[in-house]
């Protein structure tokens, strides 16, 4: 980060960023947030989780992410204030910028894997540290207005009234989602996750219900959108990232198990976790941990007495993977993996901990759904004589996508069960096979909690 001064004061802040080149921050606002403890706790936060487990590179923040997307969301404001002055107000500028800034600002150490096992949530958390009068973020908002922490934390929970400055933050294409599609494949080395943003943003209007796309920028949006499929399923929905991801919760679960148990343990090895592992953790109980913190007490937990939590620790720390086979949720009856289990279970192994389903579904792209439990909004391209369109009205590239599921559902298990012929002989091509073929209705709930996951990223 670079500081230039003119009179003592600060001009502009510089940070040098591999995606962006060079990201300025001129205004005090933004420079203040960017310094406040709530938010430089994102430097201890990685972006991509279990991902550097398999893509080794990837091991950049959720700090550098927000200030990429603090980028984006303000280029784009800036070229609506200077091209359509009547359509955007540039008051909504700072608002934005804040939201863009702090969008993530809730995420914890391992916060997907985290959520679900301790019941919290980033989005309320991220909420709470905006409007929480005993933060340092919401100090710096308040400078502005009364209310504006209660703006920034709407736009960010999608009810602020102004759906053009919701659906730049929030939307199928948005200042979030293009800055970790490039920023996750820059520091994975995936390519194929490269896109035009430049001509993106030249092409981006803002109407009357939201932002819409010039016909001329159509395609660089269907490379967005393609690239964002490809990103989910080389990356995101790596069977590496997701076998590191278990044996995190498994661990996690067993230490949750343990602390009934040997509750003076874990407040002297990890005292940061008691707070949730008795349920009444609060917001400063969330913000000392990091993914820093977590490891260390994973290191000391290797050498715990117990032998299931002493080995899950070691597996993780040193990369142990648990290996996967595929299956079809509709097709396979959940007796036919219980009984996979039981061969895990014989073999040695407690299958509460060393067996486990990791399901990842996503939508590359979808029409307004009202019906859907979180309809999405549907990108609008702008045709030359002024009408707006559905993108995949237009292109048949992405209607192939639209509408369609893609992912799978894996069943984790130890390494040494490739060696039992007893075990194998259900798998072909890493994949089980059963003569169940009757779907269930749990399998069938399994998939749909499933579509969400993009929200979370």
């Amino acid at each position: 980060m670079t500081l230039k001064f003119r009179g003592g004061f600060v001009l502009e802040k510089v940070f040098r960023d591999p995606v962006h080149d060079y990201i300025t921050v001129t205004h005090p606002v933004i420079s203040e947030l960017i310094d406040t403890a709530e938010f430089q706790r994102l430097r201890r936060i990685k972006q991509l989780g279990t991902s550097s487990f398999t893509f080794h590179g990837a091991e950049h923040t959720r700090f550098s992410h927000c200030l990429g997307v603090y980028h984006i969301a303000k280029r784009i404001t800036d070229y609506f204030s200077l091209n359509f002055p009547l359509e955007w107000n540039p008051d909504e500028n700072l608002l934005t910028q804040c939201a863009a800034l702090l969008h993530d600002v809730g995420h914890g150490a391992y916060s997907h894997t985290f959520e679900g096992l301790f019941n919290t949530d980033h989005e309320a958390v991220t909420r709470e540290i905006i409007t929480s009068p005993d933060t340092e973020i919401n100090a710096i908002l308040r400078k502005v207005s009364a209310d504006f922490p209660e703006k920034v934390a709407s736009v960010i929970s999608h009810e602020y009234p102004n759906p053009q400055v919701v659906q730049l933050i929030s939307s199928q294409i948005d200042a979030d989602r293009m800055d970790y599609l490039l920023r996750d494949a820059y520091f994975t080395g995936a390519v194929y996750g490269q896109f035009d943003l430049t001509w993106i943003l030249r092409v981006i209007v803002p109407t009357e219900n939201g932002i819409a796309f010039k016909y001329s920028g159509m395609h660089a949006v269907e490379d967005y959108i393609v690239s964002r499929y490809q990103m989910y399923m080389q990356v995101y929905f790596h069977a590496a990232s997701r076998s590191m991801e278990v044996l995190l919760q498994k661990l996690l679960a067993r230490a949750k198990f343990l602390y009934n148990l040997h509750p003076d343990y874990f407040a002297l090895s990890s005292p940061c976790l008691v707070p949730f592992f008795e349920k009444n953790h609060n917001l400063n109980d969330y913000l000392r941990l990091d993914d820093g913190v977590m490891n260390t007490y994973f290191q000391v937990w290797m050498s715990h007495e117990d032998e299931i939590l002493a080995d899950l620790a070691s597996a993780y720390v040193n990369r142990h993977l648990l290996k996967s086979i595929t299956f079809d949720p509709k097709a396979v009856e959940f007796k036919d993996l219980d009984f996979l289990s039981s061969l895990v279970e014989e073999a040695g192994f407690n299958p509460d901990y060393y067996t486990g389903i990791h399901s990842n579904y996503d939508l590359p792209y979808d029409f307004y759904r009202p019906s859907s439990e979180k309809p999405r909004t549907e990108i609008k391209i702008l045709q030359k004589n002024g009408s707006l369109t559905e993108l995949s009205v237009l292109s048949p590239l992405i209607k192939s996508l639209t509408g369609t599921i893609h992912g799978n559902s894996r069943f984790y298990f130890p390494k040494v069960m490739l060696e039992n012929p007893e075990f194998t002989k259900y798998i072909v091509n890493d994949s089980l096979i059963t003569d169940s073929i009757q779907p269930t209705e749990i399998a069938d709930k399994a998939v749909s909690q499933q579509l969400s996951l993009d929200d979370n990223l």
